[in-house]
């Protein structure tokens, strides 16, 4: 694109240049400018915020019935699955996702849509039982102005996953994408423009997350966030949160744990095992980066893995056979590389990996092999501080009582891996170990339809799931008298 160019951004549905810094959209596998644009300032977001608000009060979308919400909800699935391959084009430039994984991500997006039309349009009130001369119900009510901050990792489908609902409940939405992927979210926004949305009812506003960001978060007609990213920031925004006793959803950082019983099918387990953590690169918060395999079958397991990581291709995220592309930007890369570094010199072994891939093509482009490292235990920084990155670190286990205390050793909980053919210790170690989502002879597989989220440092609250859409509302409480009689109390 020409260097002059600039991109507006959507503001209250306005599409205009942002006021802040200009800056550019790197494309991770080249380090070259796929766009460029101005970030909002301050007085973007107070525009932005205040103009969500009216477009809430007066569009008339909150009171819209169910089903005429949904219609639109179902235009923008039905939009971006007409323009698939020019998203999934788009999100690879953005961050450098192989074009078969950011197809994926496309396709994820508009079912989510899809699925949260049909959330809106079949959700019932309830008439609870009756107590005394009264009848009962709960209803929902949508918020107002809710935020849904997101990260680099997957944009097209974690903003789908905020907006859509959060658009069914009836609500205005602002976005805040990661500085460095701003294009889906705009992407998202022109496509609501197009499928009916109420011209007001969403912003996209990119730039620092620790400007726009808390601006967002501190502005007293925000009543909601809903934020997916790291720990530390998460716990910024909950301090916040809880200072204007306003409700969050956190879906933050994940060091899972996978384990490997004798009697699993190695076949599936190294497959699984591979996927878990080298597919997107590992940047992934579910991400299944420390490998607990029983010592029975360990240097087998570990032989098979190791040459199946070894041959995994890296490359350029446009080869439809690349299996990771490179990482978000260079100094992400640098991170890792730090915690490779560390966890050899505390004494482990590469067995597979650690270091950057050699060539013409890997030159410009942030990439990294996926390593494999042994001869380390559970307690050291690199088995407890997430990595986000090709990294596994593997740990043979003897006793399984010790293995789910280990397993259990973290500070988060968000995702967890068992392989075994005995459906009886599958059932007992998917209820003992601490995640919120436990995968059974199966890795990082999603559903809109299931709910998903973290336990302690991993986050609070729940996205997706049919029961998604009652994050973004409030709940009240409604009693009809059915008394004959005036109330005793005043006779």
């Amino acid at each position: 694109m020409n260097s002059t160019d600039t991109l507006p951004i959507c503001i209250a549905g306005n599409w205009r240049q942002g006021q802040g810094d200009r800056y550019a959209s790197l494309y991770p596998a080249t380090g070259e400018a796929v766009a460029w644009l101005r970030a909002a300032s301050l007085t973007d977001v107070e525009e932005a915020i205040s103009g969500a608000d009216h477009a809430f009060r007066t569009s008339g979308w909150a009171q819209r019935k169910p089903h005429e919400r949904a219609a639109v909800l179902h235009r923008v699935a039905q939009l971006i699955r007409e323009q698939a391959e020019y998203l999934a084009q788009r999100q690879r430039l953005d961050n450098g996702k192989p074009i078969s994984e950011t197809r994926a991500l496309v396709a994820s997006a508009a079912g989510t849509f899809q699925f949260f039309a049909a959330a809106c349009e079949t959700m019932e009130d309830t008439i609870t039982p009756m107590r005394g001369d009264n009848l009962t119900m709960s209803v929902y009510e949508p918020m107002g102005v809710v935020a849904a901050i997101t990260p680099w990792n997957s944009p097209i489908a974690s903003e789908a996953q905020k907006m859509a609902p959060a658009l069914a409940a009836g609500n205005a939405v602002v976005v805040k994408p990661a500085e460095v992927t701003p294009l889906m979210a705009l992407e998202l926004a022109r496509i609501c423009d197009e499928a009916g949305v109420p011209k007001g009812l969403i912003s996209v506003l990119p730039g620092k997350g620790s400007v726009i960001g808390d601006a967002i978060t501190l502005h007293p007609l925000v009543r909601r966030v809903s934020f997916t990213g790291g720990t530390a920031t998460g716990k910024h925004i909950a301090h916040i949160a809880a200072d204007k006793m306003m409700p969050v959803s956190l879906e933050l950082g994940g060091k899972s744990p996978t384990m490997v019983f004798e009697d699993a099918d190695l076949a599936h387990a190294v497959a699984g095992v591979l996927y878990g953590i080298f597919s997107s690169s590992g940047e992934s918060c579910i991400a299944g980066s420390r490998l607990f395999v029983a010592r029975g079958i360990y240097d087998v397991f570990i032989e098979r893995l190791a040459a199946g990581a070894a041959a995994l291709r890296v490359g350029d995220p446009a080869d439809e056979r690349t299996q990771l592309g490179p990482l978000i930007t260079p100094r992400h890369r640098d991170s890792i590389e730090s915690y490779v570094a560390m966890g050899v010199a505390d004494g482990g072994r590469i067995r597979t990996g650690g270091s950057r891939p050699q060539g013409a093509l890997y030159e410009r482009g942030n990439y990294y092999s996926p390593t494999l490292i042994e001869g380390l235990s559970n307690r050291q920084r690199i088995c407890q501080e997430e990595i986000f990155g090709p990294v596994l670190v593997a740990m043979p286990f003897d006793d399984e009582q010790d293995l789910i205390e280990q397993a259990n050793d973290s500070v988060y909980a968000l995702a967890a891996g068992i392989w075994t053919r005995d459906y009886k210790k599958a059932w007992r170690f998917g209820r003992a170990v601490q995640a919120g989502n436990v995968w059974i002879n199966t890795y990082k597989q999603l559903s809109i339809s299931t709910p998903f989220g973290g336990w302690r440092d991993s986050g609070l609250g729940r996205e997706k799931g049919r029961l998604g859409i009652l994050q973004y509302m409030e709940q009240k409480s409604m009693y009809w008298g059915l008394n004959e009689q005036p109330l005793p109390w005043a006779s």
